[in-house]
């Protein structure tokens, strides 16, 4: 039997166990959940490349003890010169996926820490900022052994990146990288060291600021120095639904959170007493189409959704819940594909001994972004813009727009009295695990941990995989899944523990004081407690 891991003293879950180690370092010099959610970003960026970098976007969601969730939004806006025509006029019926033009983003992960120190400042005596950027920066340093992840990514997707400025000579300097290989960044270690001195601003008004955009320009981005300088992180509202199990908490879009609670609020409708059954599976699934249907029509920039009057706040209420959940077939699978959105992202979670909890994705959106690495900072910036379409529809782009973004970390109040922090990545599969976890644990009352291990599924395309069908792990009792082929589900059958069902964690602050945690044996990471 698996079992999650505990303790009192503060803890971080991460799917890398150096990012881990450095945020619960910083809980034991007496840091707060967020000061040690920042110093463990800032580590995951170095030492896990390939899934994030500190030219990312992130998203935040911090409780505290008597106070509703703060969400703060770090994702960047479209460039002033990223136009349709702009890439019309360079011959492109689509925004590329890699290089240059892909890099067509602010990137505000920094920004995003920034604000939830910010958040955090009340809380007393805070860190220095070098502090919290040591162990990233050290490791950059003196280089880290390359992941079984990485070496394979890097390998699956040299033909798409090899050529891309800065690639090769960052991420493979000796040719492609092999297991246990080091990787070391010494560009990337002087930015953070120059970050730790000058101030996180410093990267959108400082020097910093000027050598990202010089660097950006000169490789033929539309980025420029205005468009980083314009950039501000932002405290939005959380939403919410109400579940049997409690209050569940999510971002609100540009991100797919919407989709993550419309899927629990459906499913929880459905009148579902047991885990890991055919109505279990079935029900998520089909639960999980009712929310993407939505979600694809309806989601990008939030101030463009309430130019429509898409409003997800209309859409969560009960009364649209209810009438989700009655479309649902308790013995059929509903005609399927829709549009499927890939991603590649991070997510972890942190709690310290006061019950403060943070949920954190941080993200450069395909697996190494655009591709580019600045030469002189040693940034690896994002394609999170590639997602913008160039023919009208919710993700139109138009210069300062948000993209969408599969991002979505996850927060629970139950009605225990418990405070749970959960997420994973995975683009697609992001709400449809979170969900997975969630019934497992807090409906059906699995371990945390064996909640993560058990088998997963996907519906839709992710890792770049272009089918569209059920993708189910192997583990599955066969009885399970032919009882779901025999209701019209097209299974497909994919690895044990599958790179592609993406990598969760979870931290849960029980009202005792006690702190547990779970980590995804599908990664490279650990929960670090004190």
């Amino acid at each position: 039997m698996l079992h999650s891991l505990t303790c009192r003293g503060g803890m971080v879950s991460a799917p890398h166990h150096l990012a881990a180690q450095a945020g619960a370092n910083v809980l034991r010099d007496g840091g707060n959940a967020v000061e040690a959610m920042v110093a463990a970003a800032a580590a995951i960026a170095v030492v896990y490349p390939h899934m994030n970098s500190i030219g990312g976007d992130g998203f935040w969601l911090i409780a505290e003890p008597g106070r509703e969730p703060v969400a703060v939004r770090a994702c960047g806006s479209a460039a002033g010169l990223a136009s349709p025509g702009y890439y019309t006029d360079h011959g492109e019926s689509v925004i590329p996926t890699r290089g240059p033009r892909a890099a067509l983003t602010v990137a505000g992960a920094v920004g995003g820490w920034a604000e939830a120190l910010a958040v955090a400042a009340p809380w007393g005596a805070a860190l220095p900022l070098s502090r919290l950027l040591a162990e990233a920066r050290d490791h950059a340093i003196a280089g880290v052994p390359v992941t079984r992840s990485q070496v394979a990514l890097t390998a699956a997707k040299w033909g798409e990146l090899a050529e891309v400025s800065g690639f090769a000579e960052t991420f493979a300097p000796r040719g492609l990288p092999a297991l246990h290989d080091t990787l070391s960044q010494p560009r990337l270690a002087v930015t953070l060291e120059q970050l730790g001195r000058a101030g996180l601003d410093d990267f959108y008004r400082g020097e910093l600021a000027r050598s990202l955009a010089a660097d950006l320009e000169s490789v033929g981005s539309p980025l420029r120095l205005a468009d980083l300088q314009g950039y501000r992180a932002q405290r939005v509202a959380a939403l919410s639904v109400d579940l049997s199990a409690g209050r569940v908490y999510n971002q609100p879009p540009p991100t797919q959170g919407v989709a993550s609670l419309a899927i629990l609020g459906v499913f929880d409708r459905l009148g579902v007493t047991q885990g890991d059954g055919f109505a279990h599976l079935h029900g998520l699934v089909e639960s999980t189409k009712r929310a993407f249907l939505w979600r694809n029509a309806h989601v990008g920039d939030p101030e463009a959704m309430a130019a429509r009057g898409s409003d997800p706040l209309v859409f969560l209420a009960d009364a649209s819940l209810d009438r989700q959940a009655a479309r649902i077939d308790p013995a059929r699978a509903a005609p399927w594909p829709q549009t499927a959105l890939p991603g590649d992202t991070i997510w972890m979670g942190a709690a310290d001994a006061q019950g403060r909890v943070v949920s954190y994705i941080q993200s450069i959106y395909w697996e190494f972004g655009s591709g580019i690495v600045l030469t002189e900072s040693g940034v690896n910036w994002q394609n999170r813009g590639s997602s913008f379409t160039l023919a009208p529809g919710p993700n139109v782009l138009v210069p300062g727009r948000q993209p969408f973004h599969t991002l979505n970390p996850a927060l629970a109040r139950l009605k225990s009295g418990a405070v749970l922090a959960y997420g994973t990545m995975g683009g697609e599969g992001q709400p449809q695990t979170q969900a997975a976890v969630f019934t497992r644990h807090a409906l059906f009352g699995q371990n945390l941990q064996a909640a993560i291990s058990a088998p997963r599924w996907l519906l839709g395309r992710t890792w770049g995989d272009d089918s569209t069908n059920l993708k189910l792990e192997s583990r599955f009792d066969p009885a399970l899944v032919g009882a779901l082929r025999a209701a019209g589900h097209d299974v497909q059958l994919v690895g044990d523990y599958d790179d592609m069902m993406g990598h969760a964690g979870a931290v849960k602050v029980h009202p005792s004081g006690v702190i547990e945690g779970a980590t995804d044996p599908r990664a490279d990471g650990i929960c670090a407690g004190l």
